[in-house]
């Protein structure tokens, strides 16, 4: 049977990526905590960590066996809490969201939450989508409310890209806007977007190479500059903002798929019971 410190040292090692951090972090010297992963490798057969000079990163087994390990560590701590009465016991949903959703969702969400929760709590961090797909993959989250691919996960709603021009621009009127029609324009790029490549080729193929004014990681930075009319960039179609008109852009087709992708360490029935889930499901579908 596999003792508890070497799972706790197995995932110490995981999230921090670092032998000298993970065993600060256990309270043991790095040789104590070197040991323990190498008994623990010895008891599975199995080599967990590809170690470098730089960082330590799981093998495919440890990929596997983290699933596991998390999962056994989380009921330990849920039946220490319980047996000691800790009002901590309450279950935690660790849901991931896509850095890239819009603010305005995100205020949408975080009012049912407040309303519908109950008993359990939620921890919301942010990412991209690779991002979130590695700490699902890792049981550093439960939940993503991200980009779903093709079979992946479970589609709430469906959306395309769009233009953003200040209201003032000269083709704020339109519906519909050849990107040949930009060629004098200067564009605000957004670092984080899931489509850069695309919408880069999607420019340049037709002829369009405009001078970039600015580049943001931020969304609400980036409404920010085309309101003031800095420049124009293409969102995700659920973007909207006083100021800001939204015509589409001709021949950009692509649509992203906006859901659920859930851990495989989450439980059946917290899959079909949780309160956090439920909103979800609920709420995204019936956003703007």
């Amino acid at each position: 049977m596999i003792d508890r410190y070497l799972l706790r040292y197995f995932l110490a090692v995981m999230d921090s990526g670092n032998f000298s951090r993970a065993a600060a972090q256990c309270n043991v010297s790095q040789p104590t905590l070197s040991v323990g992963i190498a008994k623990l490798e010895r008891e599975l057969g199995r080599t967990l960590f590809h170690r470098t000079n730089r960082r330590v990163e799981l093998t495919e087994a440890g990929v596997q066996f983290a699933v596991h390990a998390r999962r056994i560590e989380s009921e330990f701590a849920a039946a220490e809490r319980s047996l000691a009465g800790d009002n901590a016991a309450r279950p935690t949903m660790r849901l991931g969201i896509l850095s890239s959703v819009p603010a305005d969702w995100i205020g949408v969400v975080a009012d049912r939450f407040a309303r519908q929760l109950g008993e359990e709590r939620v921890e919301i961090s942010e990412g991209r989508e690779g991002e979130l797909l590695e700490r699902l993959k890792r049981g550093r989250i439960d939940a993503a409310l991200t980009i779903v691919r093709q079979g992946d996960g479970e589609v709430l709603r469906t959306e395309g890209y769009a233009l953003a021009v200040p209201a003032g621009h000269r083709l704020a009127g339109q519906d519909m806007v050849e990107a040949e029609a930009l060629a004098g324009d200067v564009m605000i790029v957004r670092r984080h977007c899931e489509l850069l490549a695309e919408t880069s080729r999607h420019f340049t193929a037709r002829g369009v190479r405009p001078f970039f004014t600015a580049r943001t990681n931020s969304d609400e930075r980036a409404l920010a500059m085309v309101r003031a009319g800095l420049g124009v960039t293409v969102m995700p179609e659920g973007f909207a903002s006083e100021g800001v008109a939204r015509p589409r852009l001709a021949g950009f087709d692509h649509v992203r798929r906006i859901g659920l992708m859930l851990g495989s360490h989450v439980a059946e029935e917290v899959r079909q019971g949780s309160p956090a889930l439920a909103a979800l499901r609920d709420v995204v579908p019936a956003l703007p």
